[in-house]
């Protein structure tokens, strides 16, 4: 019973953790700072360049803004296609990884088997893993070509820097790979367990060639039996030849 309520609260623990870094991963998506760029002018005169996978954003001293999309879908660069694409994965499978949570957990009493909530639950914590590396590896490209092009003595543009943005989805999908990591974990565990208390013990088998060497013995053993009752009831006679 205490292995039992361990789990239910490590099943509970980790499905928080997880909606903490699908939460942290779906706010980078509307944030405008995943890079900035300050450039100053004069005392009172500073521009803040900034932008996200979506629009460019400019903001003077005053505190007024300006902000203008992408003019065009095709002529956009191939990182920010891909960090598109693996954010909305990632969101995408953290929804279906809740879902299976919610399932599967024992808390929740909506599965079916032990053996079946195990195995939802383990499938919930590998659709978290998935995503966390989707948002991750989205993450760390944008900001690698942030961090190229502002070493490059050679890149005469405006240099950027890294962003809020970035921070908080590397935290988010950290967040996703540890519980989905742990979650998986111990589902695994969890089903081989009760997988092994479900198998039938086995049953002692007698071998083939010692059933048939029992069964020719009995046979042998029931024909001398037959042979020496039919010796006993068979009557004696005397002697037909008799001599004076």
């Amino acid at each position: 019973m205490k292995y039992r309520t361990a789990v239910t609260y490590m099943e509970i623990g980790c499905f928080v953790v997880c909606l903490l870094g699908w939460a942290l991963v779906c706010s980078t998506l509307p944030t405008e700072y995943w890079n900035i760029s300050t450039l100053d002018q004069g005392v009172l005169t500073t521009a803040n360049f900034f932008s996200n996978l979506w629009k460019d954003c400019v903001s003077d001293s005053t505190g007024v803004s300006d902000c203008k999309e992408f003019p065009s879908l095709l002529a956009l660069e191939l990182n920010i296609h891909m960090c598109r694409a693996l954010v909305i994965m990632a969101i995408i499978l953290s929804f279906f990884g809740a879902v299976l949570s919610l399932v599967g957990m024992k808390c929740t009493k909506i599965g079916g088997s032990d053996v079946a909530n195990a195995r939802v639950t383990f499938a919930a914590g590998i659709n978290y893993m998935v995503a966390g590396f989707c948002a991750m590896i989205a993450y760390s490209w944008y900001g690698n070509k942030i961090r190229k092009e502002f070493v490059n003595p050679n890149f005469k543009a405006a240099k950027f820097e890294l962003g809020a943005a970035l921070f908080v989805g590397w935290g988010g999908s950290s967040l996703l790979i540890i519980g989905g990591f742990i979650l998986s974990f111990f589902a695994k565990k969890e089903g081989l367990r009760c997988r092994s208390t479900l198998q039938p013990e086995p049953t002692p088998c007698t071998p083939a060639r010692t059933r048939r060497t029992t069964i020719i013995s009995l046979a042998f053993k029931e024909a001398s039996e037959g042979r020496k009752t039919r010796a006993t009831m068979t009557p004696s006679r005397a002697p037909t030849d008799t001599y004076v």
